[in-house]
């Protein structure tokens, strides 16, 4: 089935109660799934059937699509005996972590794909799912099609390969480093999980820190995998004193954050950072995830010796393929050991099918990342003085030093920017339901994506999150490749409705 064309969702966003559960891009290879109104978040947070029974798709690490829920039905009718679930990863390897995490069960490679099938008492299914969300090691859609015979992919093994190689050297010549020190995986989260995995083995025993609030489930990761993490909200500047006093007493395998940070778009001192890491001789690695930033607009290499991207984001757009990607620093004094650990166990390559998609995506993926960041300025700053409007937050104003840092000469912002309004509690879902993009989980899409991210992200910490300096109300805007004014006048329509 051919992708619906882009300009589709550019002059009909799917952002009515009727679009409720279309997968966005509302075909099957769609990634993110329309919540149109905010009572529609609350309906899937409380899984009321209302609304998750609508669902066509959803972010496929957290609801499976109909093509990857009949891959499971089909691996469960030939490996599950009764009282028996599967899940289905794209190799064996995942499948043994899979059953290395949840305590019991049996690994299996089932078909000419190679895949991996999880076999686990049903009583396990929920365990196994937070395997599934947390690590990323998901099959793909299109590969489970291809799996299933339903549809065959037109990509050759050797296509696939080519594909392969042209995404690790587009990779490597924006971020200033080398091809094989590019490393591909199924999904933003299991590039996160494979640098987790290198962290804990080579450095065994030890806590990883996270600093600044980051995305919901990259701190889960680190909670629920290796010896445990610390966390630093980084709200009081005098965190960065219990940081250095930290790293002065007790040796940590790496240090994880965001630049920006997703959703407040904050940015750590990084100067400040290297300064402390340098007092406390123990040359810590530091980790970067520059997803919302992108490699286009920043040079995090500057100060990690590993950047994590979910190329799922901007560096695809179309909202089509999941994928990650792990870039080591050539100049890092962890290189030799990471490389060799990455080159052991890391995935290697995308599947045939999604490396090619991936691959036509993001030839285009330099002037995008302009456009959205001109686009997510222009917004943020008309948002700032609207009456209607409490507080922004854009990578300009709250990346700060650190950011800086980074940035390349002429780089912009990123996609990103989040604000609340005043009045929330009446004003937050008027205004949600009224505005005319895309809504919907995900980010980094050629179109306008919105969600009351902090309801999607943290329904069930709300109170904590809120602590951390996350409104519950906060509105999550990744912002496409419209036209500029077309879309602040969208904007100011739904901003009547406060």
């Amino acid at each position: 089935m051919p992708s619906p064309k882009m300009t589709d969702l550019f002059t009909h966003p799917l952002c009515n109660a009727e679009d409720l559960g279309k997968a966005i891009p509302d075909h099957d290879l769609g990634v993110s799934v329309c919540l149109p109104l905010w009572e529609h978040v609350i309906g899937y947070e409380e899984g009321d059937q209302n609304v998750v029974s609508k669902f066509k798709s959803g972010y496929p690490r957290f609801c499976c699509p109909p093509a990857i829920s009949r891959l499971f039905a089909a691996a469960e009718k030939e490996f599950a005996a009764a009282g028996e679930r599967c899940l289905v990863f794209p190799r064996v390897v995942h499948a043994e972590r899979c059953v290395k995490f949840i305590g019991t069960g049996r690994a299996v490679e089932w078909t000419a794909h190679n895949l991996g099938v999880a076999v686990f008492p049903a009583d396990s299914y929920v365990q196994a799912r937070k395997f599934w969300r947390f690590c990323g090691e998901c099959v793909s859609t299109r590969q489970a099609c291809d799996a299933l015979g339903e549809r065959q992919s037109t990509a050759s093994v050797e296509e696939g390969k080519a594909a392969n190689r042209t995404i690790r050297e587009r990779i490597a010549q924006l971020a200033g480093q080398q091809p094989e020190d590019v490393f591909l995986f199924p999904s933003g989260m299991a590039a996160n999980f494979a640098v987790h995995r290198m962290l804990t083995q080579l450095f065994p025993s030890r806590k990883t820190m996270q600093l600044d609030f980051p995305y919901v489930d990259v701190l889960k990761l680190q909670q629920f995998f290796g010896t445990g993490v610390h966390f630093m909200p980084l709200i009081k500047d005098s965190e960065y004193d219990d940081l250095s006093a930290l790293l002065q007493s007790e040796p940590i395998a790496g240090i994880f954050c965001e630049a920006p940070s997703n959703p407040l778009l904050r940015c750590v001192d990084f100067e400040r950072l290297l300064a402390i890491r340098a007092a406390a001789q123990q040359g810590v690695p530091i980790i970067i995830d520059d997803t919302i930033s992108t490699v286009a607009h920043v040079n995090a290499h500057r100060v990690a010796d590993v950047v994590t991207t979910s190329l799922t984001k901007s560096f695809s757009g179309v909202g089509d393929v999941l994928a990650g990607s792990v870039v080591l620093n050539r100049n890092s004094p962890h290189h030799a050991a990471f490389s060799a650990f990455l080159t052991a166990h890391a995935d290697h390559e995308l599947w045939r099918g999604d490396a090619v998609a991936l691959e036509l995506n993001s030839r285009d993926f330099a002037q995008r990342a302009a456009k959205m960041s001109h686009n997510a300025k222009a917004l943020t700053e008309h948002l700032r003085t609207h009456p209607k409007v409490d507080r922004v937050w854009h990578a300009s104003s709250e990346g700060g030093s650190g950011y800086e840092y980074i940035r390349r000469e002429n780089g912009g912002y990123g996609c990103l920017f989040s604000f609340t309004l005043k009045n929330p509690e009446q004003t937050s879902p008027r205004v949600f339901d009224a505005l005319r993009v895309s809504k919907g989980p995900s980010l980094g899409t050629n179109f306008t994506l919105a969600c009351p991210y902090t309801l999607l992200a943290h329904y069930d910490e709300l109170d904590w999150a809120e602590s951390c300096g996350v409104s519950r109300w906060l509105l999550r805007v990744s912002a496409g490749l419209e036209d500029t004014a077309d879309l602040i006048a969208r904007f100011d329509e739904a901003l009547a409705r406060a």
